[in-house]
């Protein structure tokens, strides 16, 4: 079996360096500007599989230029990339900003991302009754998600399901269904707020608060990741505070997705959750210290390392 399989998106990323993000209706002059594969999806796939997991992932990019690196640069990593398929609209894009304290600012063109549909995934059947966990975000549409959650709920010949791990980003509102399958939820302050806007919760500070009013909307567990801090595990038996290594930052560009990427693979490999985090922690601080998205995720040598 594959440790992980990854359904998401594929993008295209252009980022520019600059002294400071630009204001509204402003304009400002970029330091340096580079072209480097990302997306979502893609991310997670590749910090995956170099940290040595058994990873295959579904995807959709343009049958262009931009989509034919992407799949190179999966190969290359290691990834399994028969699940990704090819056409039915340019690749995706997304335009990052990253300032000097390695903060970043992104916009996301969907592309091909968006033609990824739940009729892809019913066809993609083996590649999630091979995995062991199924690793989420928000960057292709929430009806394709759901059909995934679905199909990891009914299992396959009477075998249980992969395990359903959901970084809900970009934000939206998720249905019922989609936050009872989530095991853990994977929020970031933003995030956190956003699921919690409708609630008094959602304009507090305290990160175990957010936590515990997600859980009593339906997720098994949650895990709040805090940058420099580390991040927080809840579970409804317990939560624990996970400490992140102290690092200087370059650019977080990614570092979200190197996080999840490596906290879908321990528990592919059956890791508890808090310890799953303890080394996803370490996967995302080693990140931060390089620039770009995919370029900047660790070896399993090096995280060990730090």
């Amino acid at each position: 079996m594959t440790a992980i399989a990854v359904l998401g998106s594929t993008n295209m990323d252009l980022v520019a360096y600059v002294a400071r993000a630009p204001g509204r209706g402003e304009t400002v002059t970029g330091r340096e500007f580079r072209t480097v594969p990302g997306g979502k999806g893609a991310n997670q796939a590749v910090a995956a599989a170099r940290l040595g997991a058994r990873t295959a992932l579904l995807a959709r990019v343009g049958d262009d230029d931009y989509g034919r690196l992407l799949l190179d640069s999966q190969a290359t990593a290691g990834v399994d990339t028969a699940g990704v398929l090819v056409g039915g609209a340019p690749t995706g894009v997304a335009l990052i900003t990253v300032d000097p304290s390695g903060d970043n600012s992104i916009v996301v063109s969907q592309g091909a991302n968006a033609r990824l549909t739940p009729d892809d995934v019913r066809a993609a059947a083996g590649l999630l009754a091979a995995a062991r966990v199924v690793s989420l975000q928000l960057e292709i549409p929430l009806e394709t998600v759901a059909e995934v959650v679905r199909a990891a709920g009914a299992g396959f010949g009477g075998r249980p399901g992969p395990r359903v791990v959901l970084n809900p980003s970009p934000t939206a509102p998720l249905p019922t269904d989609v936050l009872a399958a989530c095991d853990p939820l994977v929020v970031n302050e933003h995030e956190a707020r956003f699921l919690l806007s409708d609630a008094p919760v959602g304009s507090s500070d305290d990160p175990e608060e957010w936590a515990d009013a997600l859980l009593s909307r339906g997720p098994r567990s949650v895990v709040v990741t805090l940058g420099a801090e580390g991040a927080l595990v809840a579970d409804g038996d317990r939560t624990v505070l996970v400490p992140s290594p102290a690092v200087t930052a370059v650019d977080t560009t990614g570092a979200g997705d190197a996080f999840t990427g490596a906290l879908a693979w321990r528990l592919g490999v059956g890791d508890d959750l808090p310890t799953a985090v303890r080394f996803a922690v370490r996967v995302g601080a080693a990140a931060v210290t390089r620039a770009g998205a995919q370029a900047s995720f660790p070896s399993a040598g090096e995280v060990a390392a730090l």
